[in-house]
């Protein structure tokens, strides 16, 4: 069995104009958010085998705030450039490159795949996943690369805890 836990990066900030896209900080209600679902997750899960980010400021950001939550060591995140891709054709290919020594995995990603993927790997439709959500799939496989049908076990959004 392999477990995965797709977050989308918290609410970011758009007030700095000349900040590139991949630079934007996170608002600090993303940073309330992050530090909100990662006390509710820790309480609810096992720490994932690995944590793995993409490379924007704010999703490795998340990422952080996570790991410190779940007493993960920083230095141990991955942090993947292809992350950044608002794909989930990319999101999909780290998803299966993972190692098959890992049963369980965080990843940290962005809108667009994020729901493709959720809607195309579990077995839950889920309209849109928010800012700082939470989607969690199992598959039954022993192989990361051979993940397809997973169930949908729970999703945690910000606004169910506020």
């Amino acid at each position: 069995m392999k477990t995965l836990y797709i977050v989308r990066h918290a609410k970011s900030s758009w007030e700095y104009e000349s900040v590139k896209d991949i630079d934007r900080p996170l608002k600090q209600r993303g940073i309330n958010d992050a530090y909100l679902i990662s006390s509710v997750l820790e309480k609810k899960i096992e720490q994932p085998s690995v944590f793995v980010s993409s490379c924007a400021n704010r999703a490795l950001h998340t990422a952080m705030i996570f790991s410190y939550t779940f007493n993960y060591p920083l230095s141990n995140i991955k942090i993947s450039k292809s992350l950044y891709s608002f794909s989930d054709g990319y999101l999909i290919k780290t998803i299966k490159a993972l190692d098959n020594g890992f049963d369980s995995a965080i990843i940290f990603s962005h809108d667009h795949g994020i729901s493709d993927f959720v809607n195309a790997y579990g077995n839950k439709n889920i309209n849109h996943v928010p800012t700082c959500g939470v989607v969690c799939i199992e598959f039954k496989t022993d192989h990361w690369k051979n993940i397809k049908n997973g169930k949908t076990l729970f999703t945690e959004f910000p606004k169910y805890h506020k």
